[in-house]
């Protein structure tokens, strides 16, 4: 994350996203200047804002991809909220808050991963010494937490010198056959958390047990499962007892306070038309002035610690079809001084977008297809049509971006995809071109036009 150039963050970018290249530069630049900040002397360090940015464009042209693929590669604490969630009409919403609440949870799930990650091989030690003392000793059911205060501990059956130095030779010997993998179906007994579902208190992020400081026993229960298995249940137990999740809040925290992202969508569904000052406008306003406090520096109280939003980068985005820019309240449009105009899609761009990102539509409908024996080959201009084809549609009809390519894709599939699979089947390879693409479209489109008559 520290040493990529803007240059290196578009060319990254490029991987994946097709076109809309000024808005690959404009993120690459906020993305840059964050760690530029932190190279800042104390003084001005703080002075320094995240200069927020406002995608404008079509539905799927890329707006959220650049933004999702921006949080992975920086290994950002990441999250993408509706801006419509927060507002109905009748007033009812979610908590604008609850947007830093969920990118905190974010920043510690990931923080938690990378400490687990640490402590992950002497887990899974732990856990096969665990595992190998329960086959040399069944599981014997805890005290009851009750018999444990008032002072009933259970008494251990007295071992003699002899029989103690066999049950470790024996234990050493399960151990190394664990780790050999000899043993993983062998049934063994181990006592697991029963799960049950948070009560949530109305209003917070917390429940119950988060109130009572876990002063509740937790409810266990006894299950019988393979070694593969109980393998995997102590190693989580394992982790979670070397992880100093105190740490892992502080860190977690301080990652979402300096490089958090937060990706609003559909900004241009909660901005006002010029109505009559009632109704549905005033609620959409109401949400812009929540919102406008947490994009320009706040504190959020979260049940991990307060979290401060000045340094957390926002991106909004929206289609802007029939609310504009300057329908959002003036604080707000300050509040995101990098505005950036996504182009639509061309027939060239729906092309290159099917075959040249890592990962392409045709890559996946050919890995797809390949597990049944079926090897896709598409030509050049069954390619073309293809990417016409979207284009047209989306002249003509509602215009969906590159989310209509899977559509098409789809259509054109649906029979090799049916008639794909069986053990018997033999491997073939089909390959794919612009009389084949012409076919299965027309032939959908008849269908299309014969359901209109049916009522």
């Amino acid at each position: 994350m520290n040493t990529l150039t803007p240059r290196q963050i578009v060319t990254e970018l490029d991987k994946y996203i097709v076109g809309q290249d000024d808005a690959k530069r404009a993120v690459a630049v906020a993305l840059r200047n964050r760690y530029r900040r932190m190279l800042l002397p104390d003084g001005i360090r703080d002075e320094v804002t995240p200069k927020n940015i406002l995608m404008v464009g079509s539905t799927g042209v890329g707006k959220t991809e650049i933004a999702r693929r921006l949080a992975k590669l920086v290994d950002a604490p990441f999250i993408k909220v509706e801006a419509t969630k927060f507002t109905e009409v009748g007033y009812v919403g979610r908590d604008v808050d609850s947007i830093i609440r969920d990118l905190t949870e974010e920043g510690i799930r990931m923080v938690k991963d990378m400490q687990t990650a640490q402590v992950h091989d002497m887990a899974v030690q732990a856990a096969n010494n665990r595992i190998a003392e329960l086959i040399v000793h069944p599981a014997r059911k805890k005290a009851n937490p009750i018999d444990i205060i008032l002072g009933n501990k259970p008494k251990e059956p007295e071992i003699s010198g002899d029989e103690k130095e066999k049950m470790l030779a024996r234990q050493g010997d399960v151990r190394r056959a664990l780790e050999a993998g000899e043993m993983e179906d062998t049934i063994v007994e181990v006592e697991v958390e029963e799960i049950t579902p948070k009560a949530e208190i109305p209003g917070t992020d917390m429940s119950i047990n988060d109130v009572m400081g876990g002063m509740l026993p937790k409810k266990t229960k006894m299950r019988k499962v393979p070694v593969r298995e109980a393998r995997r249940i102590l190693t989580a137990e394992e982790e979670n007892s070397m992880i100093d999740m105190d740490k892992v809040y502080t860190d977690a925290i301080s990652r979402v306070e300096q490089h958090g992202i937060v990706f609003i969508d559909e900004i241009d569904k909660v901005a006002g038309r010029g109505g009559s000052g009632r109704g549905p406008d005033v609620s959409r306003e109401g949400v812009q002035r929540d919102i406008l406090p947490i994009v320009e520096g706040c504190t959020v109280n979260t049940k991990y610690g307060p979290v401060h939003t000045d340094h957390i980068l926002f991106i909004a985005a929206g289609a802007f079809h029939v609310a504009k820019v300057t329908d959002l309240i003036p604080e707000l449009q300050g509040r995101f001084p990098v505005r950036v105009d996504l182009k639509p899609l061309t027939a060239e761009d729906y092309q290159r977008i099917l075959t040249q990102p890592k990962n392409a539509l045709i890559t996946q409908y050919q890995a797809l297809l390949a597990v049944d024996g079926v090897h896709l080959e598409f030509d050049e201009s069954a390619l073309e049509l293809i990417a016409r084809h979207t284009f047209d549609a989306n002249e003509n009809g509602e215009n969906i971006g590159a989310r209509r390519l899977h559509t098409v894709m789809e259509k054109i599939l649906s029979d090799i995809a049916f008639n794909a699979g069986g053990g018997d089947a033999p491997e073939i390879e089909v390959k794919v071109n612009a009389e084949y693409v012409s076919h299965q479209l027309e032939k959908t489109a008849r269908d299309s036009d014969l359901n209109r008559f049916i009522i």
